[in-house]
């Protein structure tokens, strides 16, 4: 982070997923309330991506957007792909699942990207379930609810990490 006359430049956070209807909107909106409830809004750019351009435009699936409503998040973003740029363009890149991972490290590599790449369930204090985010699209509103749990815990601990002054951004 650059400082300026007004301060630290805003760190920029980039959630990935595969299409960003689901998984990545869902942890956008959640660190967003987050920084919205600590005050931090201002320090942070959040955004979410898909691996995948199928679904360029669309808004978060249904369920997605039910479930963070049912936790007072709403969910404002609009799928997009991601772009070689933003290994460039954000601080740090967060993937739902090693899939994802693998895409973005290799676009970093490609690009010579400087933006650090991270799953985001490294953050996530339970793992008993692995470290990705499944993918919940083909399951029914219990798997979007046990996705938001585990996006929720790992923003948490993505949040306190930053705040810890553990990431040298």
């Amino acid at each position: 982070m650059e400082s300026s006359d007004n301060g630290p430049a805003p760190t920029s956070v980039l959630f990935v997923c595969l299409g960003n209807i689901c998984r990545s909107p869902l942890a956008e909106g959640v660190f967003k309330h987050l920084l919205e409830a600590e005050g931090l809004s201002n320090r942070f750019i959040v955004d979410s991506a898909g691996t995948g351009g199928w679904h360029v435009g669309e808004p978060p699936d249904s369920r997605a957007a039910y479930v963070a409503e049912s936790h007072g998040i709403t969910l404002d973003s609009h799928a997009r792909q991601v772009q070689s740029e933003d290994t460039n363009r954000f601080d740090i890149l967060v993937a739902m699942d090693h899939e994802n991972l693998r895409n973005l490290e290799r676009m970093a590599s490609e690009e010579e990207g400087s933006a650090e790449i991270h799953l985001l369930r490294e953050w996530d204090p339970e793992k008993s379930e692995g470290d990705e985010v499944p993918d919940p699209y083909y399951g029914g509103p219990t798997g979007f609810e046990n996705v938001y749990r585990m996006i929720h815990r790992s923003c948490e601990g993505l949040l306190e990490h930053l705040r810890s002054g553990a990431w040298a951004g």
